[in-house]
């Protein structure tokens, strides 16, 4: 921006705040933002654009030039809401899309992430040479444009299995890319494939506390502990990392009760249910965050109820897998917070978060054979200002002092003409295909402009990813799969 102080004006607003009333719906909005933050948000009228051309000297106009005194301020036939915020996925999925289906989670895990990951480790330095750049790098590069072509400008990323070795990487890919991001640092030592396994548990804590000094300083990057799974991670590994969590102040992030094979295999193993087994480590609390936790019994909900654990639902990759679904409305009743997302592009096949918000409603609507249920208005929510609200971050929403993301949706694509003020959120969740968002701010920097990434040369990149994933092939044809993955040994 240069120093200008930026400006988007569209037919329709969104804020999803607080402060406004979530519900909200805003004919002709603006919101005013500078690269920390939002300063100025509401309805315009030629007064007000006036006062704001005299008031800041001149606005870099979303989509348009530097507005002087005298000129219009340009309005979008679009609507404009904050960025959207993905609570669970992984980056170093991207490359695998479509690999290894129609198997359940771990026999996807042991022929897919696991290979590939290994793939990335052990032919590092012939890939580098052919690809002219690190391919963990690519791979996650490959990730942040996944998330800027579906509006996604703040993420999680459960950074496991040999990935959890790689945390620079990904950092300076969402630096380059322009997005926020939580990396919850990996780590197994049980239960899993032998080459990863961090024995003694203090190896992780090593890891952990080096990505932190490493990256401590950073506005937009956070350091949290991330066990793989509750299955995969014994009790010392669980209570150390939760010590730490708490002793720095931040969240920490695992998957739960996934799978029913591996949830059942764990039941006989150890007596007890994932959520009991970390209840009883006491490691759950409000700023635990655990995703998926399909598997769910009445002890479980009661326990997630009583400490404030946090839940990320992820429909995509769990019907898509074969998982099942939690009991989201349930959930939802007792108070627990719940986000959408969309996990990593390996199991979900796409970063198209309104997709796994449309998935979230239609399941729960048909399952309880209630259309009242995850009305429109809250699955939106879940993928905005709940979801900043589970990960506890200054964005989700429109509204002075939030972070200056966001991101306008067009609403001259067919599919969603005609949307008025009347049908707005139900055209974004029920009749969008997620292609329709043309432009993303993202800490006050557009990164999305008129449908092209500014950040990163999208054809370049692609290539490469696609001669990435040629050399995976061949390498998978001679390894086959790596087995270890919990119940899948």
């Amino acid at each position: 921006m240069d120093g200008a102080v930026g400006f988007a004006r569209a037919r329709l607003m969104l804020p999803l705040s607080d402060e406004r009333g979530r519900s909200e719906r805003i004919e002709d909005g603006y919101v005013v933002y500078r690269p920390d933050e939002i300063i100025e948000v509401g309805a315009y009228d030629a007064e007000i654009g006036r006062r704001l051309l005299a008031q800041h000297g001149r606005l870099q106009v979303l989509g348009g030039t530097e507005a002087g005194a005298a000129q219009e301020l340009l309005c979008h036939d679009g609507v404009l809401l904050p960025g959207f915020v993905k609570a669970h996925g992984h980056d170093h999925e991207s490359p695998i899309i479509g690999l290894v289906k129609d198997v359940p989670l771990t026999a996807w895990l042991d022929g897919a992430v696991n290979v590939f990951t290994r793939f990335l480790e052990e032919r590092q330095e012939k890939l580098c040479a052919e690809l002219g750049e690190s391919p963990h790098y690519l791979t996650y590069l490959k990730a942040k444009l996944d998330d800027l072509s579906y509006g996604i400008t703040s993420a999680m990323t459960h950074h496991c299995n040999f990935s959890k070795y790689r945390v620079a990487e990904l950092v300076r890919a969402c630096e380059t890319a322009g997005t926020r991001v939580i990396v919850a640092v990996g780590s197994q030592d049980r239960h899993y494939y032998e080459g990863v396994l961090d024995r003694p548990h203090t190896v992780a804590v090593e890891r952990l506390d080096r990505a932190a000094r490493e990256h401590a300083g950073r506005e937009r990057v956070t350091i949290v502990p991330g066990p793989d799974q509750l299955f995969s991670n014994g009790p010392e590994m669980l209570r150390a990392l939760k010590a730490w969590a708490r002793e720095h102040g931040t969240l920490l992030h695992c998957h739960s009760s996934e799978e029913l094979g591996t949830t059942e295999w764990f039941k006989r193993e150890y007596g007890m249910t994932e959520v009991q087994y970390a209840h009883g480590l006491g490691i759950l609390d409000a700023r635990t965050v655990l995703a998926h936790q399909v598997q769910t019994t009445d002890e479980d909900l009661a326990i997630l109820r009583d400490t404030g654990t946090r839940v990320v639902h992820n429909p995509l990759a769990n019907t898509i897998l074969g998982s099942g679904m939690p009991p989201v409305v349930k959930m939802l009743e007792l108070g627990i917070p719940v986000a959408i997302s969309t996990d990593g592009s390996g199991s979900a096949d796409s970063q198209n978060i309104l997709a796994a918000a449309r998935l979230a409603s239609q399941y729960q609507k048909a399952l309880h054979r209630r259309a009242e249920e995850l009305p429109a208005q809250q699955v939106l929510e879940m993928i905005t200002v709940e979801a900043a609200r589970v990960l506890g971050l200054r964005a989700g929403s429109l509204a002075v002092g939030k972070a200056a993301d966001l991101v306008l949706v067009d609403l001259r694509r067919p599919n969603l003409v005609p949307t008025r003020k009347t049908n707005v959120v139900e055209n974004l969740i029920w009749a969008s295909d997620g292609s329709e968002v043309r432009f993303v701010v993202a800490g006050g920097k557009v990164v999305k402009d008129d449908y092209r990434i500014t950040t990163l040369d999208a054809g370049e990149l692609c290539e490469k990813i696609q001669r990435l994933a040629t050399e995976l092939d061949a390498y998978k044809r001679e390894v086959g799969e790596l087995r270890g993955t919990g119940a899948h040994q």
